[in-house]
């Protein structure tokens, strides 16, 4: 098979859900009969993920973040060191077997502690052969400050000059500009490219999931409620995403249906990294409540279709998926350890495409009105989200048949 053409693509997965899904994501658009995609992830639960045809996974050790620069491994009962060892030699071991055409990696540029630098070094060296790698970042990485004292320790800023063809920008730039934000110099910038958002699959109407047996691809959900729903009912989805930091919303959320009876159905979706004892106790309450609760859905799209009001956290996958159903939504952003959320909730609030509530001013009754507002009157955030248009993977596509065709 000396015409297919092979992506490797990295995500280290070291918190939450946004590397794996946004890398499958691509993956799944990037893939057809003459490509082969192998995936190098980190994350603990990629196998409950749906892998099309031609796309396949190596799965490295798992690391679980502690702090900004603290990470301990998942499962086995090794010193931190080790476990990166082992994480290193397996990516360089893959790229030399794998030999691929393109080398994607996602967002870390440097991967986890340099990782991946010995496999992008060997790509760049080799004559063996002949691989085109690209950086793919989010819209927002970080506030400016943060972001570039940290390129900086890190020396980021030589390694994106040193070993990228080219850096893809999951984002518009006239929303975010990165390249100003984070001072990224013209030697870097001549090769960056703003795919635009990544879409995802759109869905017409999913009301039909809020009645009979549940859906496929949700995992541990309470069924309580099922056929109660009317069709003309709100319907409110709360999601944290991977669920890591995601009780105080769940927690805010449920206080103000044990104190507020709504007229509203809920669904809520703490996700699988939410601690145990956490998560029980929402879904204890959300039992009493008579709301719907999945700890982990694959496909949060149908969720998201069936909902007339989506509350999250605002980070970049889901807000492509709020997006791509043309969901009115809210964003509790988080604010630590990076501001990344609550930026992205500012700069899509000031282009009228979602509301947000500060994380300090998240109280049962502020998040109350909030709702209560958007239910009522959602049309002004309704019409700019028809409106939005999606271009990531239209670009990537276009560059994939560039690399292919080599004419860069």
């Amino acid at each position: 098979m000396s015409n297919t053409f092979k992506i490797l693509m990295y995500s280290h997965d070291t918190y939450g859900l946004g590397h794996i899904r946004r890398t499958l994501a691509i993956a799944s658009q990037l893939r057809r009969p003459n490509v082969n995609i192998l995936i190098l992830t980190g994350s603990p639960i990629v196998g409950r993920f749906d892998f099309p045809e031609q796309v396949d996974f190596v799965r490295i050790p798992g690391m679980i973040k502690k702090s900004n620069d603290l990470y301990l491994p998942h499962s086995i009962r090794i010193e931190a060191q080790e476990a990166m060892n082992i994480r290193q030699s397996i990516i360089k071991a893959t790229a030399k077997a794998f030999e691929p055409d393109l080398f994607i990696v996602d967002k870390a540029p440097l991967g986890l502690k340099r990782e991946v630098i010995p496999a992008l070094k060997w790509l760049r060296n080799t004559s063996e052969v002949s691989c085109r790698t690209v950086l793919g970042l989010r819209d927002i990485m970080d506030d400016a400050r943060s972001t570039i004292e940290d390129w900086r320790n890190k020396r980021v800023y030589d390694a994106l000059e040193k070993y990228y063809s080219e850096i893809w920008v999951y984002g518009h730039r006239e929303m975010y500009d990165p390249i100003k934000e984070y001072e990224i110099p013209e030697s870097i910038s001549q090769k960056m490219i703003f795919t635009g958002y990544l879409p995802r699959k759109p869905l017409i109407n999913g009301h039909d999931i809020y009645k009979g047996n549940g859906m496929n691809g949700c995992g541990t959900g309470s069924n309580n409620d099922a056929g109660l729903f009317g069709a003309k009912e709100k319907r409110v989805l709360v999601t944290t995403g991977g669920g890591g930091d995601g009780y105080k919303l769940m927690d805010v959320y449920l206080r103000m249906l044990e104190t507020w009876p709504a007229e509203h159905r809920s669904v809520v979706v703490t996700g699988p990294f939410m601690p145990t004892p956490e998560r029980k106790d929402i879904a204890a309450r959300a039992r009493k409540l008579g709301v719907r609760y999945y700890h982990f859905c694959r496909q949060m799209e149908q969720l998201m279709a069936a909902a007339d009001l989506v509350v999250s956290m605002g980070g970049y996958n889901t807000i492509c998926e709020i997006l791509s159903q043309r969901k009115v939504s809210l964003i509790v952003p988080r604010e630590t350890p990076r501001l990344e959320q609550l930026i992205r909730a500012q700069v899509l609030k000031a282009k009228g495409l979602a509301d947000y509530l500060a994380w300090q001013e998240l109280t049962p009754d502020r998040l109350r009105s909030k709702i209560e507002e958007l239910l009522t009157n959602p049309q002004p955030y309704v019409d700019a989200v028809q409106g939005f248009r999606f271009t990531g993977l239209e670009v990537m596509r276009q560059r994939l048949a560039a690399f292919q065709a080599g004419v860069v």
